[in-house]
C-alpha cells in the first residue's frame, strides 16, 4: 500500500478493504468511495485506486470513470456528515392496500381470457403482437441477450423476432447513437425514441397475485400487453405515447 494511501482517514481505507461483490450494491459503494476520495485525490488517482481495489469483479466499461466523474459535485468534505442526502425515494409497499387488491382481484386465468388474441396455437405468433404494438415500420431495437442486439426497421425483422428474448418497447429514432462513453451504438438512449410503452414488473408475489396488481393498474392506464419474463415476474406494457414524464411518474409511485 502507497504512502499516500496509508494518509487517507481511518473510515476511507475500510471502504476500500471491504468493496461488495457485483450484485451485492458495487454501482452504489463505487460512487460513494469516489466521493469521499475527492477530498484526498486527483480524479486519475481515484480512478486507478477504485480499479485496483475492485480488480476481478465484472466492472461496467466507463463504471468508474463515470462515478468518479458524477460524484465530483457532491464530493464530500471533511467535517461533512456521511450521509449524501438524495431525491426522495420511491414510495414502499403499502401492504394493506396490495392485500386488498389481490384478495379481491382477477387472476391471471382472467387476465389470458380478458385477451383479444387468443394464443393456443404452439406455433409463435410473435410476429403478429409485434404488429399490433408497432404497427408500420418503425426502428427496432431487438437482441438474443444484453450484448447481442441491433436496430433495424420492423421490415427487415420479419420472420427472427421469435428466436429474440429482448425488444425495447419504443421504437428507436436512428440507427445508431453514441453511449455516455463516447461510443457508438444501436441501443443507446441518444437513439431510442419517445416513450410508447412503460414496463412494469414486480418482484414479489405469485404470478395470480401480480395478475392482480396488473389488473389495477389497468384502470388507470391502457394495458396492452401482459407477457411471462420466463423467470418468475409477469411484465405489463401500458400505452403511454404522447404523456408527459411527470404524468408517467405519478403513475409509476
Amino acid at each position: 500500500m502507497s504512502t499516500r494511501t496509508q494518509e487517507l482517514p481511518r473510515f476511507v481505507k475500510d471502504l476500500l478493504s471491504l468493496p461488495p461483490r457485483r450484485g451485492g450494491g458495487l454501482n452504489q459503494w463505487i460512487f460513494m468511495t469516489a466521493r469521499y476520495l475527492h477530498a484526498y485525490r486527483d480524479p486519475s488517482e481515484i480512478i486507478a485506486l477504485l480499479k485496483a481495489v475492485t480488480l476481478g469483479e465484472p466492472i461496467k466499461h466507463g463504471e468508474i470513470e463515470r462515478a468518479v466523474a458524477n460524484s465530483a459535485a457532491v464530493a464530500w468534505q471533511p467535517g461533512e456528515t456521511s450521509t449524501l442526502k438524495r431525491k426522495a425515494a420511491w414510495p414502499k409497499v403499502n401492504q394493506e392496500q396490495r392485500e386488498a387488491v389481490v384478495a379481491n382481484g382477477e387472476e391471471l386465468v382472467d387476465l389470458w381470457g380478458a385477451s383479444p388474441i387468443r394464443l393456443h396455437d404452439p406455433c409463435p405468433q410473435t410476429e403478429e403482437i409485434i404488429d399490433a404494438l408497432f404497427p408500420g415500420d418503425p426502428l427496432l431495437c431487438c437482441g438474443a441477450s444484453s450484448s447481442h442486439f441491433a436496430t433495424l426497421a420492423r421490415s427487415h425483422w420479419r420472420g427472427k423476432l421469435a428466436g429474440l428474448q429482448l425488444i425495447v418497447p419504443s421504437p428507436m429514432m436512428a440507427l445508431e447513437g453514441m453511449t455516455k462513453e463516447g461510443r457508438k451504438s444501436q441501443h443507446t438512449l441518444s437513439n431510442t425514441g419517445p416513450r410508447h410503452y412503460l414496463v412494469i414488473e414486480q418482484d414479489s408475489g405469485t404470478t395470480d397475485e401480480q395478475a392482480a396488481i396488473l389488473w389495477q393498474l389497468a384502470e388507470k392506464a391502457p394495458l396492452a400487453l401482459v407477457v411471462h419474463s420466463g423467470s418468475k415476474s409477469i411484465h405489463g406494457w401500458f400505452y403511454c405515447k404522447g404523456l408527459d414524464e411527470e404524468t408517467l411518474h405519478v403513475f409509476m409511485r
